[in-house]
């Protein structure tokens, strides 16, 4: 046991500092395209072309992106040349409700913002967007910290937080859980599929993204979207950051 409590302080703190340091560590987040000049109009078709999502948007010789589409196949800035320039930013939450402004005035009041419960609804994730919430609660990441709680029960939840393109089959029972929330009730839908379905939906299978089924307070582009951006999403939703506008969708 002495061992241990030695070694712990001899390593230090490792939880980062986020949000009131910028993480710097190598591959804390897989990055975004971000809008470019091309030489031409014809080299900015073809860089728009290599996108498999059609989340690259020619502007003449400029390339801007709609982060909500994009999936990280990094295939515009590691094939053909010019390359599309990248972000290595994390900050991607987008206002996607009316009621919530961007700016810091969050969706829940005061009272709430230091503990917020947080129920997660798997509504067809592959896995990837799933993981990196559950990081959330590890050492590293430790939400626990800034006042946000995993909860099982949707009757104790201030926030649903939605990974996937909602299957068919889970329609209901996604509706079901947000009905069972008390209000204030927000709903974050994280993941580039529970925003626009991404490369799974609309299909026979599944919608596109959780809009078709509940009003969606913020969208957390990536595929996946790395847990600092989960993350920066809660803080927008209490008040302690500010959103992008989800008229100009983070395309600059």
């Amino acid at each position: 046991m002495t061992g241990w409590f030695v070694h712990g302080v001899m390593s230090g703190i490792r939880t980062t500092r986020f949000p009131r340091r910028r993480e710097r560590q190598p591959g804390i987040t897989p990055g975004l395209p971000r809008l470019t000049r091309m030489g031409s109009p014809s080299e900015a078709e073809a860089a728009s072309a290599r996108c498999p999502t059609g989340a690259l948007l020619v502007r003449g010789e400029h390339v801007s992106v709609d982060p909500r589409k994009c999936i990280h196949c990094y295939r515009c800035s590691r094939e053909g040349s010019p390359a599309m320039s990248w972000s290595e930013d994390y900050e991607w939450t987008l206002s996607a409700s009316k009621s919530l402004s961007v700016g810091k005035s969050g969706a829940f009041d005061a009272v709430f913002r230091r503990s917020v419960h947080v129920l997660v609804v798997d509504a067809g994730d592959c896995g990837a967007c799933l993981n990196e919430v559950r990081q959330l609660n590890n050492p590293y990441y430790n939400m626990h910290r800034l006042g946000f709680f995993i909860t099982p029960t949707p009757r104790t939840a201030d926030l649903l937080l939605v990974v996937g393109p909602v299957t068919d089959a889970m329609r209901h029972p996604l509706l079901a859980a947000w009905k069972a929330m008390p209000e204030p009730r927000r709903v974050a839908a994280v993941g580039a599929c529970a925003v626009g379905g991404s490369v799974f939906g609309p299909s026979f299978a599944c919608g596109a993204g959780v809009r078709d089924v509940l009003p969606v307070d913020v969208e957390v582009p990536g595929n996946p979207p790395p847990p600092l951006a989960i993350l920066h999403a809660l803080l927008v939703l209490t008040g302690r950051t500010a959103a992008r506008s989800a008229a100009d969708g983070g395309m600059s």
